[in-house]
């Protein structure tokens, strides 16, 4: 059973559904495996909790 985890900055609902949907298809596709057994975890991290290089992304 593939478990993919996603770490983003918060998104809306309908962007998570459809990158679930696709990143499932991928892996359907790429290791020939039925779709309920891809699981797919998102964990959103607010702009103040990460940073690039050298400064915050809520100070871009």
């Amino acid at each position: 059973m593939p478990i993919v985890t996603v770490q983003q900055g918060p998104r809306d609902v309908e962007l998570k559904r459809e990158l679930v949907r696709r990143v499932t298809d991928a892996f359907v596709d790429a290791l020939k495996v039925p779709a309920d057994s891809v699981q797919v975890w998102i964990q959103e991290v607010p702009a103040d909790s990460w940073g690039i290089g050298g400064k915050l992304t809520a100070d871009k």
